[in-house]
C-alpha cells in the first residue's frame, strides 16, 4: 500500500477513461490546479451529496483556477448515469481495478459495524499546476466537504 501524499509530494500520474470511454490523464491538467476527489460508489446517498456539493460549487472553483475530477471504483456506464441522474458536469473517472487510488493511498483497510476490509477511504487530493501534492486529505467525510475545502483553500475571504 501506498504512503499518504504530503505537500510537495509528486502527484502520480494517471490514465484512467472517463463516463464516455474517452481517456483522461492527469498531465492534461498540467498548468492549472486540480481537485482530485476519490469516492466510493455512485449514486449512494453520501457520494451523491457529496458530488452535487461539487458540481455546485464547480463555477466558483474554476473562477477560483481549480478544476475538479472525481475517481470512483465504478464502471463508466454506472458513471454516466450518475453524471446524468445527477447533472454533474465535471469529469467522473471509472478506476476499475483501484489502481490509481492505491497509488494516491486512499485505497486500504476499513471497518464497518466490526468488520474490517479493503475499499475506497475518501480522500482528497489538491494538486498544483506543476503536478505536486498541494493539499492531501484523507477519510474526508461526505456531507461539508466541500465547503471545508474552500475553507482551507482559502477560497471563501
Amino acid at each position: 500500500m501506498a504512503e499518504r501524499l504530503t505537500p510537495g509530494d509528486q502527484a502520480p500520474d494517471f490514465i484512467l477513461q472517463d463516463k464516455d470511454g474517452k481517456e483522461v490523464r492527469l498531465q492534461d491538467f498540467r498548468g492549472r490546479n486540480t481537485i482530485v476527489y476519490f469516492y466510493p460508489a455512485a449514486s449512494t446517498p453520501g457520494c451523491t451529496k457529496q458530488a452535487c456539493d461539487f458540481r455546485d460549487s464547480l463555477a466558483s472553483l474554476q473562477g477560483a483556477g481549480y478544476e475538479v475530477l472525481g475517481i470512483s471504483p465504478d464502471s463508466a456506464k454506472a458513471l454516466a448515469k450518475f453524471a446524468d441522474t445527477e447533472g454533474l458536469t465535471f469529469p467522473l473517472l471509472s478506476d476499475e481495478d483501484h489502481s490509481v487510488a492505491e497509488d494516491y493511498a486512499a485505497w486500504g483497510e476499513k471497518k464497518n459495524y466490526g468488520k474490517t476490509y479493503m475499499g475506497l477511504i475518501r480522500s482528497t487530493i489538491v494538486v498544483d499546476p506543476e503536478g505536486k501534492v498541494a493539499l492531501a486529505q484523507y477519510n474526508v467525510r461526505a456531507t461539508g466537504h466541500v465547503a471545508k475545502l474552500r475553507k482551507d483553500l482559502k477560497l471563501d475571504q
